[in-house]
Formats: C-alpha cells, sequence, structure tokens
C-alpha cells in the first residue's frame, strides 16, 4: 500500500527543483524539540529534501547560538514565512516515512492540552523507543532509478542483462541492495556496475530490518458462530455505523459468557472485508495470548504491541502497521497510538480497568484517548465491559453513548451461583490463620476429584506483606519508602514493590536481635505453598507479575492450563477477567477486603469489577459454576451486590453517592502532587501551588473545590516525600486549560517535581 501523504503535504503543488529558486518559492518546516527549550522553531527545508520532507518526520537540525545539531519532530510545512532568509536550515532528515499519521499528530496535540503535558512528552510516548532507535535495522546501500533514467535508457545500447536489472529494479516497490537485485535479475554484480555508470542507477544508504518477529503457524481456520438474537441485534447496530463510515460509541454491556468477543470478531471481520484495520484494546498483557489465537483463527495474521516484547519486535509490527500490511491491531493501551493508515474500528475491551490508565507523563487513559482518536478519524468505538465504568454507564444514560445489552450467556448457561464466606466464624481467633477456609478447602477437592480445574483470586504479590517483630514491635520499612517490605520466600528476601529495594530475609530482628520474627498477612506465594501443601497429588500455577517476567510465560502458563496440565490456577488480578476455560467449576477469592476499604473513591467500584470478573471465569462449561468470596465484611453492600451481580443497583447507588460529592462522571477531577527530597520543601512548593489554583478557582469556577494539600496516603517514595491537593470542578468546566494556565508559571527548583494528573485513577 502506497504511504498516505500528510494534508500539509497536499495543499501545496510541488514544482521542479530547478523552478522553485527561480520563483523563489520556500518550505519552512515547524519543529518541537522533546528535549530542550520548549515551544516550536521554524527551518527552512533545502531543495533537495523537499519531496522527502512530510508532517510527522523527525529531523536534525541546528540549535541555539553553538549551531549544535538537535532531534526534533516536524509538525507542521509551510510554503510561507515573513523572514524565510534569516532562518537556519533542516540539516537531516531522520526518517524514511512518517512515524505519525496527521490524524494521530493532531490527536497528540488533543493530549497534551487534556492531560496538561508537554507537546514534545506526548509525542515520545506515542511512539515506541524501538521505533525511534530504529531498532532490529541496520546501515545499508540499496539501488533506486536515477532521475531521468528512463529517457537515458531509451538512448544507450545496454546488454539483455543490463535491460533485465533495469526493468526489475524499476518494478520494485522499493530500493533494492546490489546482491538482492543480481539475483532477481539472474545476472552478476558486473551489469549492475556498469548500470551505476551509466548514470541509470543511482545509490543511497538507508536503514534496512534485520529482526523481524518470528511467526508462528496459524491456528486452524473457525468459522464464524451464529449470533444469539441479542448479538445480532447489538452486532447489527454496530455494522450501520461501519457501512456509513461514521463515528459512533457503543457500549457493549455483557455479562460475563454472554459472547462480546463474538461481537467484536464478526463487527472486525466486516472491517476487514473492506480493506480496512482495527485497533483492539486488552487491559492485561496475560489476555494477549488467547486474544490472539482467536483473532487469528478467525481473521489471520494480526499484529500485537505490548511491554513484553523487545524494542526489535515492537519496531517490526509499527512498520508493517504503517505499511498497511496488518489489519488487526491487538495489545494493552499504547496500542490505541498504531498508525493504522486505514483505520476502520477501535474497540476496547474490559473498559472499566484501571490498566488503561498511564500512571507517567504523559498520564493519558487509552479509553478517553480512544474517544477521541475514533472522532477524530470518524470510524466506531466499541467498549466492551461486564463492569462498565461508571463514567460510561452514565454517559450511556445521558444518550453520549449507545447502550447494547448482553442479558444472557451463550447457550443459556446459567450465572455462576456466589456464596460469601464470613472468615470471622470459619478462622480460629488464637490459631495460625490459613488462607483457605474449610468450606473453600471442601469445593476444591471435590471439584478436582471430578477433574474440574480451579481458579484462586488473591490480589496481592509475594509470600508476607508485613515483616515485624513480636518481641519489640519493630517493622521492617523501606528505607526510601514509608512503606513495609514484602517477604519473597521464593528468592528468600524482603522486597520494596515501589522502589524495588530488597534484603535478604532476616533470621532477626535488626533491632532487638530476636530470633523469633514473624512474617504476617497474605501474598500469593504463601498462597501457592498453602494448595501445595493441602492438595499435593495436583499441580498449580502462580501468575503475577513475579512469576510472569520471562517473555513468553503468560502464554506458555495459560496454554498449559488450557491443556488440563494445571489442575489450580491462583494469582493476582492478572487472572481475574477475560480468560475463557470451560473446565473451570470453581473460583475462590481468598480475601474480597483487600482494596475495598483504601482511601480512594473509587475503592467501591474496583471491588465490585473485580468480584464480578473473576466469579466470570466459573461455570463456562456444561456445569453451572460455584464462587467462594471469603471476607471479614461479608455484610458490606459492595459484596452484597457483587454476590447477586446486580449491576444495576451497585451502579445506581454509587452514582447517588458520586453526585452528592461531586466526583467523576458529575464533574472534573485533578490531582496535583508535589514531591522532593526535603519534606518542610515539598510542603511549601504544595501550599504555593494549591493557593495558587485556589485563586483561580474562586475567580474563574466559584463551585469548583480544593482539598488538601497534605501528605499522600505514599507519604515517601523513593526517596522523595510527597504531598498532594485535589481540585474539583463541575463536568462542564475545561478543567486542564486552568490548571495549565494557573501551573505554568511555577517553576520550582529542580530538586522539587510538581506532578498533574488529570482524571486519577490511582489516588496513593
Amino acid at each position: 500500500m502506497a504511504k498516505s501523504r500528510s494534508p500539509q503535504r497536499l495543499l501545496f503543488p510541488r514544482l521542479p527543483a530547478w523552478e522553485r529558486d527561480a520563483q523563489g518559492e520556500v518550505l519552512v518546516a515547524r519543529v518541537l524539540f522533546p528535549r530542550g527549550p520548549q515551544g516550536q522553531f521554524d527551518y527552512r527545508v533545502p531543495p533537495g529534501l523537499w519531496d522527502k520532507i512530510e508532517v510527522g518526520m523527525r529531523v536534525r537540525v541546528p540549535l541555539g547560538p553553538s549551531d549544535r545539531l538537535r532531534v526534533g519532530y516536524c509538525v507542521a510545512l509551510m510554503h510561507e514565512h515573513p523572514q524565510p532568509q534569516q532562518l537556519k536550515e533542516v540539516a537531516q532528515l531522520l526518517d524514511s516515512q512518517p512515524l505519525l499519521t496527521p490524524q494521530l499528530l493532531e490527536l497528540s496535540q488533543w493530549m497534551a492540552r487534556r492531560y496538561v503535558c508537554p507537546w514534545p512528552t506526548v509525542l515520545e510516548g506515542m511512539i515506541p523507543a524501538g521505533v525511534r532507535s530504529g531498532s532490529g535495522k541496520r546501515w545499508a546501500t540499496v539501488l533506486e532509478l536515477a532521475p531521468g533514467a528512463r529517457e537515458k535508457a531509451s538512448k544507450l545500447q545496454l546488454s539483455r542483462k543490463q535491460l533485465l536489472a533495469l526493468e526489475h529494479l524499476a518494478s520494485a516497490s522499493e530500493p533494492m541492495r546490489a546482491e538482492e537485485l543480481a539475483r532477481a535479475a539472474g545476472c552478476t554484480l558486473a551489469p549492475i556496475r556498469a548500470l551505476r555508470q551509466k548514470g541509470l542507477v543511482r545509490a543511497r544508504r538507508v536503514r534496512l530490518r534485520t529482526a523481524v518477529v518470528e511467526q508462528k503457524p496459524l491456528p486452524a481456520r473457525q468459522e464464524p458462530f451464529e449470533p444469539t438474537p441479542q448479538q445480532r441485534q447489538a452486532l447489527e447496530a454496530i455494522l450501520q455505523a461501519l457501512r456509513q463510515r461514521r463515528h459512533e460509541v457503543f457500549l457493549l454491556h455483557g455479562i460475563t459468557g454472554s459472547g462480546k468477543t463474538e461481537v467484536y470478531l464478526q463487527a472486525i471481520a466486516h472491517v476487514v472485508s473492506s480493506g480496512r484495520q482495527a485497533i483492539v484494546l486488552v487491559p492485561e498483557i496475560s489476555l494477549t495470548p488467547q486474544t490472539r489465537q482467536r483473532f487469528e483463527a478467525r481473521l489471520g495474521r494480526v499484529a500485537l504491541l505490548h511491554s513484553h516484547l523487545s524494542d526489535a519486535q515492537r519496531s517490526w509490527y509499527w512498520e508493517q502497521i504503517a505499511r498497511g500490511q496488518v489489519n488487526v491491531v491487538i495489545g494493552a493501551r499504547s496500542a490505541i497510538f498504531a498508525p493504522t493508515p486505514q483505520l476502520g474500528l477501535i474497540v476496547v475491551d474490559e473498559e472499566h480497568e484501571s490498566s488503561f490508565k498511564q500512571e507517567n507523563a504523559p498520564r493519558y487513559h487509552a479509553r478517553e484517548v480512544a474517544l477521541r482518536r475514533g472522532q477524530l478519524e470518524g470510524v466506531p468505538v466499541v467498549l466492551g465491559s461486564a463492569t462498565p465504568s461508571l463514567e460510561s454507564y452514565h454517559a450511556a444514560q445521558q444518550g453520549h453513548f449507545r447502550l447494547l445489552r448482553l442479558t444472557q450467556r451463550i447457550n443459556r448457561l446459567p450465572l455462576p451461583q456466589v456464596k460469601l464466606i464470613d472468615l470471622r466464624l470459619v478462622l480460629h481467633p488464637h490459631r495460625a490463620s490459613s488462607l483457605l477456609s474449610p468450606p473453600l478447602q471442601n469445593a476444591m477437592r471435590e471439584v478436582l476429584q471430578e477433574g474440574g480445574q480451579v481458579i484462586l483470586l488473591l490480589n496481592r504479590r509475594g509470600y508476607s506483606p508485613h515483616v515485624q517483630c513480636p518481641a519489640c514491635g519493630h517493622t521492617m520499612q523501606c528505607p526510601h519508602c514509608e512503606i513495609s517490605l514484602t517477604y519473597h520466600r521464593q528468592d528468600a528476601v524482603v522486597l520494596c514493590h515501589y522502589c524495588q529495594y530488597e534484603l535478604p530475609a532476616p533470621s532477626r530482628c535488626v533491632e532487638c536481635g530476636f530470633a523469633g520474627i514473624r512474617f504476617f498477612g497474605w501474598g500469593t506465594q504463601r498462597l501457592e505453598a498453602e494448595v501445595q501443601r493441602r492438595f499435593p497429588g495436583y499441580r498449580a500455577l502462580r501468575m503475577d507479575t513475579d512469576a510472569m517476567r520471562r517473555p513468553g510465560s503468560h502464554q506458555q502458563a495459560l496454554e498449559a492450563f488450557q491443556r488440563g496440565e494445571v489442575q489450580i490456577l491462583l494469582g493476582t488480578q492478572m487472572i481475574a477477567k477475560g480468560l475463557d476455560f470451560p473446565r473451570v467449576h470453581l473460583v475462590g477469592v481468598i480475601n474480597a477486603d483487600t482494596a475495598l476499604h483504601l482511601p480512594d473513591f473509587r475503592a467501591s467500584e474496583r471491588t465490585f469489577q473485580l468480584l464480578v470478573q473473576v466469579a466470570g471465569r466459573a461455570g463456562r462449561g456444561d456445569r453451572r459454576g460455584l464462587v467462594l468470596v471469603q471476607s471479614f465484611t461479608p455484610e458490606h453492600p459492595v459484596l452484597q451486590c457483587a454476590a447477586a451481580q446486580q449491576y444495576e443497583q451497585f451502579a445506581q447507588t454509587e452514582l447517588k453517592h458520586r453526585q452528592e460529592l461531586g466526583y467523576p462522571p458529575f464533574g472534573h477531577l485533578a490531582r496535583v502532587v508535589v514531591r522532593g527530597p526535603v519534606a518542610q520543601r515539598a510542603l511549601a512548593w504544595a501550599q504555593q501551588a494549591a493557593q495558587r489554583v485556589s485563586e483561580e478557582l474562586r475567580a474563574q469556577v466559584p463551585q469548583g473545590r480544593l482539598l488538601g494539600p497534605a501528605p499522600a496516603p505514599l507519604a515517601r517514595l523513593r526517596g522523595h516525600y510527597r504531598f498532594h491537593f485535589q481540585v474539583l470542578v463541575p463536568g462542564e468546566v475545561p478543567l486542564w486549560d486552568l490548571l495549565d494556565q494557573t501551573l505554568r508559571s511555577l517553576k520550582p527548583p529542580e530538586e522539587i517535581h510538581l506532578i498533574v494528573d488529570v482524571d486519577p485513577v490511582n489516588m496513593l
């Protein structure tokens, strides 16, 4: 597929190079620097680059009095400038084709404004590091036809092999190395050297790809399933928007096991059949292998974009996507920036997931970026979930999104039975507690003896999250963070999960020397050890970020579970959603209270979503599933709603509470964090920033609120003290503009960092 030209290029017809200078025409590139001075800088493009430079490419240009060459992004091309002769010239083009399409460039501008982030930082965040560095490529000399080669050739006496080589080069879709041309023409290098000497062929240095992704054989072809009446109704609504090529947002609210993926697949099949591309976002990297297998069985080869790929692999996929050689892109949040030249549909699966929010600059939410990209490119966006985010559900209620419902499981399978287990009644207060209550142990034993499989969820890593001396009461904490160190028995270390500070596991108290140091609390490693001790005849497999570090480990683990080689799958939230295994008859939630009482207004929503999602892994075969949820507070309304799988009841209650407090979706929220190595200075700057924002709020948005500043819940991280404040404004107020105007003038000292997080997900 020929690469598309940016709109800025198409607006201006090109003249031959010798005519441009005579008419005094100029071409000016507007450049942003990812590192260095803020702002936009204009450079004159030399005539030799006029036919090569495009918006979205990187350039090397002189900067400052010393004219040191710096790398920047070309974000606009212009034919007019008040003083073109005073401009410095572009020294070099770094890319042979744009890294960003014009639509992605416009999206990056929106993100910079929406998330109060410098535009160059957004550009760097959109393009993978491996793409920017040219990972998996090497410099090579390639050949191409010289200008006017056809006319010259008609006047020269060329040998048959020279003519053959010339024809092969003329018909090639891209320049060729001399060895490749010789093989294609069936000749030696001598005729090719002769063509160069006669000025018919010219050489240039380019970077050619050497590393490619190993392509596994495609799975057996699978035909589409006959949709249920509800699936057909949802699919027809999406297809109507696709046929009309118009932007519309659909919220596909389907209970677990209702066949949302089948709706995605059939909609994407329509997109692919019309020569367009689709982007599918999934929240967890653990979902990628199973999602990839399903999509390749139906749609052929897909491209993957996620953090477990090497730089060379990401670069290779990026190139394939940009050339239009891949129809379907699957990946985590950064896949929303895939450079698809013919985008037709965006799908955000499990749209409620917090992992779609980026935690460092640019702090974007992939769901919101997907909605904006769909709007810019005029394509439909499908948001799918069994437990939609309250923001999306409220938007559907208000008519901004079109709500599509799937209320029945495929083949009318019943939802699993969910039972709450009160740990206060089943655990002995004076004995070492077990992670598995007697009812859960009995249910596991019954399912395993019948040949079924079990999933156990504990959303906390390590063996014990709390190391304390019973003699003096000393608790081991990270010296850089005000966080308890977590004991990892497998590696015999205590570890900080925030800064990775690590020590050998102590045998004595570091304060008083007492030898009876204790490890408290529950983590996935401890759960694994107990499962292996109580069920020695069955293989258990742990999935968390500690166990799934190696590339391909997610896929290997899930394939082993799918084949039945593993009977008990246990881990953190990465096993709680999207997985479809028909032999899972039992799901156990070890502690439903883990995140319920965090100082975060979304704690109830997250707990409800996690419990309903993990419950949905059970009973997808020919037997009704059972879900046992252990809790010390089973009477909590959120747990009661989750056990009954009453999403509407939960949403109505929680939305009413949010509206009373003015929290999203009824208002915009931003969190400003100030951190520094000295607590007093960090607090002083937090107070100064809060005072500035408070003054602007009183002047511009009297109904807005500012909470804080106060120490952050995680008051010290990686050696820095942290203070934060929150800004709440009504929903119609563009909060990001207010913060940008207010905070831009603040110039904190180098050791003080001011972080703005618009629409924060993590409040810790």
